[in-house]
Formats: structure tokens, sequence, C-alpha cells
């Protein structure tokens, strides 16, 4: 008999299938048996207690186990600026209140306490993965890595300087140098994170195109979030901003192409054959009234959708439940077809279309044999979740974060029974508060 370090036996097991959209059936009365981090095997309980043996058997009836979810597109340390200006469009929102707000407050410190805070909110919301675009990436990382959470960290570029560094050159030179310092992490994974396609000029893309075809690095941006921006680059390039990025050679399959709430079928044909991967903020989207990425159609397309909460300043959280759901009722709205990203398609969305768009289809997404522990346990046992017909249905359209009662992320149990296991949550509601009265009284 084999010794593993963990058995685990939900009433389900929701894989989520490694290719396509299709989900396979719930699997229910089976287990999976962990050992160094990895899924050792998964088979029908009875079967594997036979072949496997723990001292660390957790059962978890009335429960489903499935993927962590991977939220693809964050600003971590803006967990610091929740609330803070509300109720504005996006560039209102951005250049009269969170530059000026970044100017000041933004420094290691800052980065460290907000990234802390949302990895905490994270890992009690069932993320085991976050794809990250912000200042200080060196302290993304560091947090990221000593609170064994997985995470994409984005070498973030402008062509301004600003506390990171003092123009595009820079920018690169720091960021591909954090990620050499972390080459032999078993949790982090880099991209290049050219802001938007409005404050990154034409040479610095060039190099990121270069660098990124020649080293297999993901290009992290936003693209095509609003009108606005469509207007301003027709004016100053004559091009809309996704041709102007396919002339420079950044279409292609190392592209995570953030919001796309502005596009035309062209362009949709475009990210699809070039193999794209596109992250649906719709919750963002709608409080921002950027607009409403064709969510299905890109599916339709063949296009891989991931989906993402954005910053906490925008959102105003990181519970990919909510997002999850928005995302599917939005798109029956836009569309007019109630069979528009049905639940089963933006599951798969959350957990292996996120995993995909950052390259890490190998590593997590899925629950399959060989790959990571990253898993998060659903308490479907409840008020609110009964009856129960379909595991899947209820994740998607009834389930909130308040259900989750265990993560484990690379195999290290991170939530056990609703609570952090690594983090003293009083401390960080403290610690938020101070930062609150900080930049309310300034």
């Amino acid at each position: 008999m084999n010794q593993v370090e963990q058995i685990i036996s939900p009433e389900w097991i929701i894989p989520i299938s490694h290719n396509g959209h299709s989900q396979p059936k719930p699997l229910k009365q089976h287990s999976i048996a962990i050992n160094k981090q990895k899924i050792v095997a998964i088979a029908p309980t009875d079967s594997l207690l036979k072949d496997y043996q723990t001292d660390n058997h957790l059962s978890l009836p009335g429960q489903a186990l499935l993927p962590g979810f991977v939220n693809c597109h964050t600003h971590a340390a803006m967990s610091l600026f929740k609330g803070l200006s509300d109720d504005l469009p996006l560039m209102m929102w951005l250049e009269n209140h969170i530059w000026p707000a970044e100017k000041k407050w933004v420094d290691d410190k800052f980065c460290e306490d907000g990234v802390t805070l949302a990895i905490a909110e994270m890992l009690l919301s069932g993320t085991t993965c976050f794809n990250d675009m912000y200042f200080q990436p060196n302290m993304t990382a560091k947090v990221s890595q000593d609170l064994g959470m997985r995470a994409m960290v984005g070498m973030l570029i402008f062509d301004f300087p600003s506390v990171w560094g003092s123009g595009w050159e820079a920018y690169l030179k720091k960021g591909l140098s954090l990620r050499d310092d972390y080459k032999h992490s078993d949790l982090l994974s880099f991209a290049f994170a050219p802001h938007a396609p409005y404050t990154v000029s034409d040479e610095p893309l060039r190099k990121v195109s270069t660098l990124s075809n020649e080293l297999s690095i993901p290009v992290h941006m936003h693209i095509h979030e609003t009108a606005h921006e469509i207007k301003e680059s027709l004016s100053q390039y004559g091009k809309r901003p996704l041709k102007r990025l396919q002339e420079l050679d950044l279409v292609n399959p190392n592209l995570i192409a953030v919001h796309m709430t502005q596009l035309q079928r062209n362009e949709i044909e475009t990210i699809a054959s070039h193999g794209v991967s596109v992250v649906h903020c719709p919750q963002s989207n709608m409080k921002l009234a950027s607009g409403i990425s064709p969510v299905q159609d890109l599916m339709t397309a063949g296009v891989n959708v991931a989906l993402g909460t954005d910053g906490n300043a925008s959102n105003n959280d990181l519970n990919m439940f909510s997002e999850m759901k928005t995302a599917s009722l939005l798109s029956k709205v836009y569309t007019g077809s109630a069979q528009a990203c049905s639940a089963a398609d933006i599951l798969y969305s959350a957990t292996m279309g996120g995993a995909k768009a950052l390259g890490l289809e190998e590593t997590c997404g899925s629950l399959e044999v060989g790959k990571a522990a990253d898993m998060v346990a659903i308490n479907l046992d409840t008020i609110q979740a009964q009856p129960l017909y379909d595991p899947v249905s209820q994740i998607v359209y009834t389930a909130g974060r308040e259900q989750v009662s265990h993560v484990w992320v690379n195999g290290k149990l991170q939530v056990k029974d609703g609570q952090l296991t690594q983090m003293d949550q009083g401390k960080l509601i403290a610690m938020a508060k101070n930062w609150r009265n900080k930049i309310q009284d300034s």
C-alpha cells in the first residue's frame, strides 16, 4: 500500500476538462490522494483507500472539490484603495483620484501590505493563483512566495517614470532581474506587463515583443478597454489599438488581452486565429461603464477566455464567485440568448481558462494526476445551495465565498474550516484600518 501525505474525500470532485469547454461529469464518492504537492490519484473512495494510506484523511461530506480559481487580472496592492473613489468613469477615476493617490502613497511597504491583504481575500474566496500588474512587483513576488500563493508577477512598463523606475528601459531591466531572482520558484512565474496602448509607445512595445518571443514570456496588457481608448488611438496613430499591436508583432499566443470591450467582428477573428487569450472582467467593466466584452462570440470563435476581478479599487472585491455569476448573466442579456456562457463554460474560464492564458495549464486549472494540488472545497450542504441537482450550476449561480471551507495551494492547506492558516485575520484588519486612517486624513 502506498503512503501519501493527504487523502481528501468530498461528496463530489469536479475535475474540469483539460481541453475544450465541455465539463466531465462531477465524480461522486471519489477521493483524491496528494503527495509531495502533487495529485497522485483520483479514484472511487473504496478503491483508492485500498491502494493508498495516510495519517491525514479529510472527509468532506456535502462538499465539492474543484481546482482553485485563477484570477487572471489583478492589481493586488490596490486593495488599500478599495472604495477610495467610486462611481466615476475610467479616465476621470484614474487621472483625478487614483494616479494622485498612487503618487503619494505607493512604495514597498504600501505594496507589501496591500498584496498581503489581497492574498488573504483571494484565498478565502477560493482563488489559488493570480495574475498581477502593479508597481513594486518585487513586493508582489516576495509576499506571494512567503505566503505560499501561486502568482504570475507582472513586469510593469510605462513610458513615464514612477516609484518603480525612471522609464521603460529601467522597468524592463528591473523586471527581468526580478524574474531571474525567482527562477527556481515553483510558485512564481512572470509576464511583461505594459500597462496599455495609451501609456506605452512603440519603441518599448517592440522591445517587449522581441523579448517575449525570444524568451516565451507572456504579455499582460489592458487592451480595448473603453471607447475613449479607441478614439484616442485613431487620432494619434490612425489605427485601432489591436491593429497597432498586431503590426508590432504582439498579437500572438503570448498575449493576455484584458477587458476587450470594444471589438469588431474582424478583430474577434484576428484574436482567434492568432491564439490570443482574453481576460473578461465583467464587474469592473460594469462599474466603470467601460463596456461589455462579447464573451460568447469570443468563445464561439475558439478564443480562450479567462476571468479576472481587476483591482479592488474598481470592483470592489476579489471574489471570483460573483465574477462568474455576473459573467454568465451579463452575456445572456448582451446576446439575448439564455444559453450564452453556460455555467460549465464560465467555471472553465475561472479555472482552466485562466491557467491556459498564463501558460500554466500543465500545472494548475484542473484536477488531474501529476498536476499541482491547487484546490478549493465548497460546502454545498447549506440552505442556499438546496435542493441541489447540479453542483456545477449551483457553484456558478448560487454559491458564495462564505461557502469556501478549505483551500490548498501546491498541496499546502491555506484555508481550513473557513479560516486562514498562515495569517492572523485580526492583524490584517487592523493593518487595513491603519492605512485607511492615513490615506483618509491626508
